[in-house]
Formats: C-alpha cells, structure tokens, sequence
C-alpha cells in the first residue's frame, strides 16, 4: 500500500485517525501506540503479508542486541553484541537485496556458476527499516540513546507506517520520547494534512505526470534518440525522481504531526544547490547524515589527512550506489557524485567559491546531476553510455514537437516542478505556506486534484518503493 492510493486515502487512514483519537480520549498512551503498532503491522502486510516475519526478526535482532549492549560488564562485552547486531542486520540486507547481484557478478568473472544463481523477491522497505534499527543499537552502544525495554515500543520505532517503507530514515534518538511523551493538538494536526497534501499534489500532479513522458522516451531505442528528445527525458527524470521521493516524505512528514510525531526534514530544494556538495546536504538528507555518521566519521572521515579523506568518500558514495539497488548501475552513479565530491575538496570547490559568476555554479551542478540520474534510471551501463552519447552527439532531426512526444499535461507539470524546484524566492515559498487564507484556498484545490486523477485510475508508479 502507498500512501498515493485510493485504499490508503479512503479507509485507510480514516480508519486509523478515527481509532487513534478515540483512544485519544482515554488519555491512555499506552493503547494508543498498540493502535499505531497494529495499524502498521496491517500496512506493511498490505502488500507482502509473508514479510511480516522478517520484519519482526530485525526487531528482535536489535531489541537483544540492544539489552546485550546496555548489560554487558565490560567494554568488550559491548562491542561484540554491537558486532554482532550489526553483522546480522546487515546479513538480512545483504541476502534479500544483494545476493542475486553477486552471484551474476561471480558467475559473470569467473565464467561458470559460483553461487545458486536464483532470483529473491526483494521486501518492501527493508533498506529504510534496516538502516533505522541499526541506527538504535550504534547509538545505544556510542551512548546517545538510552535502551529501550520495551520490546513492543522499539517494534513501533521501526515498525511505524508513515516512514517504513519509503523514509525517511529516523534515528531513535530523535523520537525516543516522543513515544510516551508526544503532544496531539489542532493546530500540528492541520499543520500535518497541509503538509501530507502538499505531499500528495507533489506526487501525483507533477511526479506521476511526468512519469508517463520519462518511461516512453527511456523506452525507446537509444540509437534513434534524438538530442533534444534525450535532454527532455532527463530533465524530466530529475523532475519525477525529486517529486516522487520529495513528495513521499512530505507526506510521511505530515502523517507524523496528525500523530504527535516530529520527523526531521529529508529535502531542502537540492536543485538550488551550487556545488556537489551542497547538493547532497539537501537531497535525501536523513541518508546523507546516516552514513556521515555512521560511516564516513567511523573511518576517520577528514581526520587522518587529505588521501584518506578522499578515499572515505568514497567508500561512503559507493556505499550510498549500493544501498540505492544491487546493479552496476547504481554503483557507478555513487562514485560518480563521490568523484566529484573529491574533486571539490582538492580545488574545484576553490574555483567555485571565487567564480562570481555563480549561475555557473548551479549550471555546473546540474550538469553533474543530470549526468548521474541517467545512470541512475538506465537499465545498465551499456544503455547509460548510449543515452549520454544521444545528450551530447548532435542526432537526428526532432521528428516530434513538445507537445506530441510529451503531452500538454505533462509541459504544464513540467512547468510548475521546475518553478517549485527553487526558480521562485524562497520569501514567496515561505509566503504562501504562511497565509492561513490562500491555505484554505490551494490546500483543498490541490486535494480534489490529486484525489480527481487518482480516481481516473491514473498512472501512479513509486520509484523509491523498490528500496
């Protein structure tokens, strides 16, 4: 279940709001996190019930591992159930999300079968709840946390529906008490379906529209693709994937504050961004502070001299390739923006910084951007190289307009996703999110819309479902 269907949107979440607010009035918190542990169990099941197991198989590897960790007598005591909690996290992962990736791999290099090669169904989810549960137990054992006893509260931690499937990710530690000792009120309530609207609207007015034109031009033969039409795709991409994942975590954030729960923001407008790296503090944030600490700090990140530090980033993007899918692909778009990244710390970053003319600076990050989705959507590297071939070798003649290769509905999507991109000041973003009165206005516009094509049975993919 998505939270763009119709189900979510019509039982659902009424159902849920109504049960959660009527245990509301016992005041008694404890059956209101048994509501919400319930109601999320029921969502993830939704979709691949047979997975319910193995999501409570990672709860309980962190829920021990994290008592291991707060009783062990000495320090060494609590690095091996550290160790050990993490190893097998991390075997979950692997298996489910990798294992087919490597056996083609090994049988690919060597020329005969290593490993059963066999294909595994992939569970919804399990990078983002992997990635959170691992998150309790390194800050329990860092002590940033405290433990959790509570086997059933650390199952609603990791278990809790607006961010299980698709984040973003969040840390125990920022929501610890906000398990026993949130606030419901009014106001974080209309705060939440504002967002949770502006989320949706995202995705289905602009992401999914845009969708449609991306899967018709990445689905014809590249050595006929034009440039113009090879320009458009991808532009259009990076319009569909911000949407798309943007809006999913607008909506998780939303749904948060209708419960009393504060996420942390996952997106701050990282099409504005002037450099790699600044592109990277704003798109997929909670991913991005993940491995910094996580990873890329625990291998020493810039304190062991400039060649390490190099080195540590990247390993960090090529962990951040893989995590994002088992293909080459995706390994190639990590070390492709890790590339970049070290190239900015040993004197580009320099070069931009003086350059006074900084529309060359977003001009050049964009470039950046849009080379790497290509690699990011292609089916492999062979279609990737073809397609940038297709970007920058003059081909033939357009033998379509805009309007016939795109559609209108998707040029005015378009339109709107690259002005709400960052084009518009932020003083009028922020202007049009303050007035209470336009708010009542575009907020219920932008529903009915949402909710008209959704009900037209209009094309609905979700890109970061699949992670």
């Amino acid at each position: 279940m998505v939270f763009s269907s119709m189900v979510f949107l019509w039982i659902f979440l009424p159902v849920t709001l109504a049960g959660y607010y009527l245990l509301h009035l016992t005041k008694n918190r404890t059956l209101m996190n048994v509501w919400l542990l319930l109601v999320s169990v029921l969502f993830y099941s939704f979709g691949e019930p047979k997975y319910i197991l193995l999501l409570l198989i990672s709860v309980l590897i962190n829920y021990t591992g994290g008592l291991l960790i707060e009783y062990a007598k000495t320090a060494g005591g609590r690095k091996t159930a550290l160790f050990f909690c993490v190893v097998l996290n991390l075997a979950l992962l692997g298996y489910f999300k990798y294992y087919q990736f490597a056996a083609e791999l090994l049988a690919g290099l060597v020329s005969h079968e290593v490993l059963p090669v066999k294909t595994i169904v992939l569970p919804i989810g399990i990078s983002f709840y992997t990635f959170q549960a691992m998150s309790y137990v390194i800050d329990l054992y860092r002590g940033k946390t405290g433990v959790q006893r509570s086997f059933w509260k650390l199952t609603l931690y990791i278990t809790f529906f607006p961010q299980l499937i698709a984040g973003p990710i969040v840390r125990y530690r920022d929501i610890a008490d906000q398990i026993d000792c949130r606030r419901e009120n009014l106001e974080d309530f209309a705060e939440g379906v504002q967002r949770f609207t502006l989320g949706l609207a995202k995705k289905v007015l602009i992401a999914n529209v845009a969708a449609q034109a991306v899967d018709r031009i990445f689905g014809m033969d590249f050595t006929y693709l034009s440039t113009q039409a090879a320009w458009a795709g991808i532009l259009l991409y990076a319009l569909q994937i911000y949407y798309d994942f943007s809006g999913y975590s607008d909506m998780a954030i939303g749904l948060g504050k209708m419960f009393g729960f504060t996420f942390l923001e996952n997106f701050n407008l990282p099409y504005k961004a002037a450099s790699v790296r600044e592109f990277w503090h704003r798109w997929h944030i909670s991913l991005s502070t993940w491995f910094k600490e996580y990873l890329y700090i625990p291998l020493g990140g810039n304190r062991k001299g400039a060649v390490r530090t190099y080195l540590n980033l990247l390993i960090v993007f090529f962990a951040t390739g893989l995590w994002h899918g088992a293909g080459t692909t995706f390994v190639v778009w990590g070390l492709f923006h890790g590339l970049f990244l070290v190239l900015e710390r040993l004197f580009l970053g320099k070069v931009l910084e003086k350059n006074p003319i900084k529309l060359i600076n977003h001009l050049y990050t964009l470039l950046v951007v849009l080379l790497g989705w290509v690699f990011f959507r292609a089916d492999d590297l062979a279609q990737a190289g073809e397609y940038i071939t297709a970007m920058f070798l003059p081909r033939y003649p357009f033998p379509y307009t805009f309007s016939e290769l795109l559609g209108k509905e998707c040029l005015v999507a378009a339109a709107a996703g690259i002005l709400f991109a960052g084009l518009l000041p932020e003083r009028f973003m922020k202007a049009l999110g303050n007035c209470r009165g336009l708010r009542l206005i575009y907020v219920p516009a932008l529903l009915f819309l949402s909710i008209v094509l959704l009900a037209g049975d209009a094309y609905n993919p979700f890109i970061y479902f699949r992670f």
